[in-house]
């Protein structure tokens, strides 16, 4: 059988692009997106937000587990020696679904904050001549979910001075303890977001690098959005589950 070998040989290999063996230029992709690594750091910013949000929705678990198992416990009466039944149902105040509207507002003014900040990361990542994103839209949308954050908890705050006008204090019962941890571990929580909305407004007043004002907006929006869900869960579980 008849065998071939090839008996040309490549010395000196070059490109095609004139013959001096140098590689054409990469696209220019702007100042502030020529980081090969930004989809890279947008995956461990997100995957540290579960992680994040993985601990606090074990501690929320386990503050239900808590007032479903208290409320069936009772309590001894050191007087008589007689166990009593010390949990008593607390009358939320309607304000609270004020609040949760509020809160509801704040998640939609968010999300369009966090979509313009992806279409703006966009737009300078592929530099389409011509093709701009208003940067004060974004700005727009980030002051109005800090007001109604701040509103949200000036909300909570005057719940907690009605609770304690109608008699429910932390330590009157067991019960209004509960309420009390519920609203206030959430409130401190939602605190949180807006250190980090601020910390994103501050960050486009200073001009810092676009792939890293996108990375920030991305994770607060949706650490935002489980706050609003978290908070509709807690409003049910203190309304519904006695």
């Amino acid at each position: 059988m008849a065998s071939y070998t090839p008996t040309v040989s490549i010395d000196d290999p070059r490109t095609s692009t004139g013959g001096n063996g140098v590689l054409p230029p990469l696209h220019d992709r702007g100042d502030d997106f020529g980081s090969p690594f930004f989809d890279t750091r947008l995956r461990r910013a997100r995957l540290g937000l579960v992680v994040g949000l993985s601990g606090i929705a074990m501690i929320f678990i386990s503050f239900t587990s808590a007032y479903i198992v208290r409320q069936g416990l009772p309590t001894l009466d050191p007087r008589t020696n007689a166990l009593l039944h010390d949990w008593f149902p607390v009358p939320l105040p309607r304000l609270l679904l004020l609040n949760t509207v509020v809160l509801l507002i704040s998640s939609v003014t968010m999300e369009l904050a966090r979509r313009q900040a992806a279409r703006k990361a966009c737009v300078q990542f592929s530099s389409i001549p011509g093709v701009s994103v208003d940067a004060k839209g974004e700005m727009s949308w980030l002051a109005l979910t800090v007001v109604l954050g701040l509103s949200f908890l000036a909300g909570q705050w005057m719940a907690w001075r009605e609770l304690a006008a109608n008699g429910f204090y932390v330590a009157s019962s067991p019960s209004s303890s509960f309420v009390y941890l519920l609203t206030g571990m959430h409130g401190v929580h939602l605190f949180g977001g807006v250190v980090a909305l601020l910390s994103a407004g501050f960050a486009s007043l200073l001009r810092r690098s676009a792939d890293s004002q996108t990375i920030l907006v991305d994770v607060t929006g949706w650490y935002w959005h489980f706050m609003a869900v978290l908070w509709v869960y807690i409003l049910c579980l203190l309304e519904f589950v006695h």
